[in-house]
């Protein structure tokens, strides 16, 4: 058996669009389990377990994953999938490949500024290697992101139990020939789509801070030493203001295809 732990947050709009490509993709006998905090409970019919969960996502996450193991076989498969993300081709020779080689696979997002670890828009591994490795989503360990500055995210711990324990794991990564984004819309594998901060506003990734303009030098005169720091403020929130519009747009396109069944949509990105 499969199991699917996945989340979704305040809004409906990946349920139908994420379960439908799992049923249509999936090629395993498999479960789905999820949250779905601030979503009307109707929606609970495309799941075969929900959870009343509060909290964190990769809190919630930990706690799906425990629950899970409770109820399943220790051979028995564990994925993670972040709500906004789903397979566009069968992910079991990927995940079979995988798991012979390693207890544990999981897309990185080296694209993020090299980001290092495991990432939960996609993780595979056996109900037994997660438990007996302690598995944990939170972040924790930070790392050299965009500009040089020390940064951090979901799956920090899970990096860190893996390196303290010596376990390898597999990495799954973007393959997209065409990228309309630095780190959104990606797909991992050629088998795993991830719309990226689908429960929420665009917002600016270490990949999109690291094609910031770059700040003005700052004189030594104090009245323009001001000017610069405001022509800097200026500059930086005009282009904060233009990679937000065109991550809106470029999602509500993608979106739009998605819910009327378009089977093009992912034409964009190959």
């Amino acid at each position: 058996m499969l199991y699917v732990a996945t989340v979704h947050y305040r809004s409906p709009q990946w349920v139908e669009i994420q379960t439908r490509h799992l049923r249509e993709h999936i090629t395993v006998p498999f479960q789905i389990w999820t949250s779905l905090e601030g979503i009307d409970p109707a929606y609970a019919t495309h799941f075969d377990r929900v959870l009343e969960q509060h909290g964190s996502h990769a809190g919630k996450l930990n706690h799906m994953a425990m629950e899970i193991s409770h109820e399943a076989s220790d051979d028995d498969l564990l994925m993670f999938l972040d709500g906004d993300a789903f397979p566009i081709a069968d992910p079991m020779p990927l995940i079979n490949d995988g798991l012979s080689r390693a207890p544990l696979i999981a897309v990185r997002r080296a694209e993020n500024v090299n980001e290092p670890q495991p990432h939960p828009c996609f993780c595979v591994t056996t109900v037994r290697a997660w438990r007996e490795l302690h598995g944990d989503w939170t972040s924790g360990p930070k790392w050299v992101g965009a500009r040089g500055k020390l940064g951090g995210d979901v799956g920090g711990n899970l990096l860190r139990r893996l390196e303290l324990t010596d376990t390898s794991w597999v990495e799954v990564l973007r393959s997209n020939r065409t990228n309309p984004d630095p780190l959104y819309f990606g797909i991992y594998g050629d088998v795993i789509y991830h719309h990226g901060a689908g429960f929420r506003d665009g917002e600016l990734s270490p990949a999109h801070r690291d094609h910031a303009p770059e700040p003005l030098s700052i004189p030594q005169l104090p009245v323009l030493r001001q000017l610069s720091r405001v022509l800097n403020r200026f500059r930086w929130r005009r282009w904060e203001r233009a990679v937000k519009k065109r991550q809106f747009e470029q999602s509500r396109q993608i979106i739009e295809k998605l819910e009327r069944g378009d089977r093009q949509w992912l034409a964009q990105f190959r």
